[in-house]
């Protein structure tokens, strides 16, 4: 009914039968009732399902959290039926008694110090990141003259950097912290880069309209508009600090998650090594959890598709 009447109107249009003010009032009551009746379509649809797309998404995400539990009941079955070998993959049970023989406060002591040497390298090296970046993504000749070399120290294994940060900081905190910076700044670095050059040119243009310097575009322009990407590039730097910890704390390190995966390796404890594991990634989902919420209160003006109406 809403097209024949939209056809009618546009037909009388052409013809002069209806003025042009008329036309107008009848083309946004025609748009009103079509909006009205999409949203009443959609309603009913989720009427129909009992729930709303937050709803079905939420219970997706409780089942996303159960998986891992059910996955660790799988493996406990298994090396309780004797399938899987006790003394390569102890079972979760065993994993879990080990972990509380430790002690809450020995364990208390390795999650502090791999989660501060993470904060500082990670913190350390994401400042470095933005700073660089932004002033690759600013000039293009920065840009020509130094990403061959940044590209060329990306690839560089995070072991390789062990023997070199031992002759130039000796063993204590520094060159752990400086490994950890490593493993974060470049996923920070490539994120601030393409988010800048990615910022729409319209909005360059309007900061040219406004006469603002160098740096106001790039604190009101540039750098907000590349926020979505940067906090990309952030949360894969905080992981990847994750993985480096472990090799920095292959350097004479006498406490620390990497610490604990070491001693058990070296002592043939599967379960010590195992719980190590589980601990990281623990402390890793908590971290990039942390980082997804300060994202979200951060972005909360950007209006983008959370795939809900896909299902």
């Amino acid at each position: 009914m809403a097209i024949d009447d939209a056809l009618t109107l546009r037909n009388s249009s052409a013809s002069g039968a209806v003025p042009a003010h008329e036309a107008h009032e009848r083309g946004a009551t025609q748009a009103a009732a079509v909006s009205h009746a999409v949203t009443a379509r959609r309603d009913v649809a989720e009427a129909g399902h009992g729930e709303t797309a937050e709803q079905r998404l939420r219970r997706w995400h409780w089942a996303g959290l159960a998986l891992p539990v059910v996955f660790l009941g799988a493996i406990e079955l298994l090396v309780r039926a004797q399938v899987l070998p006790a003394n390569l993959v102890p079972a979760p049970s065993a994993i879990a008694g080990t972990m509380m023989h430790m002690g809450g406060e020995r364990l208390l002591r390795h999650v502090v110090a791999s989660t501060l040497r993470v904060l500082a390298g990670f913190g350390l090296g994401a400042a470095l990141a933005v700073l660089i970046g932004a002033a690759m993504g600013l000039s293009s000749r920065l840009e020509a003259l130094f990403d061959p070399s940044f590209q060329a120290l990306r690839a560089i294994p995070s072991l390789a950097w062990v023997p070199v940060l031992l002759l130039w900081m000796g063993i204590d905190e520094a060159p752990k912290v400086a490994l950890v910076a490593i493993g974060a700044f470049f996923p920070v670095h490539l994120a601030v880069v393409a988010g800048i050059r990615n910022v729409e040119r319209k909005l360059v243009e309007l900061g040219a309209v406004y006469r603002l310097s160098p740096a106001r575009m790039l604190t009101r322009i540039l750098l907000p508009a590349a926020l979505p990407q940067l906090f990309t590039g952030l949360r894969t730097g905080l992981s990847l600090a994750w993985m480096f910890v472990v090799a920095a704390e292959l350097i004479a390190a006498t406490r620390g998650l990497g610490y604990l995966l070491s001693d058990g390796r070296e002592t043939g404890r599967p379960d010590i090594v195992f719980g190590a594991i589980i601990l990281l990634a623990l402390m890793g989902k908590l971290t990039d959890g942390a980082m997804k919420a300060f994202e979200a209160r951060v972005l909360v003006w950007r209006d983008t598709d959370t795939g809900e109406r896909r299902g």
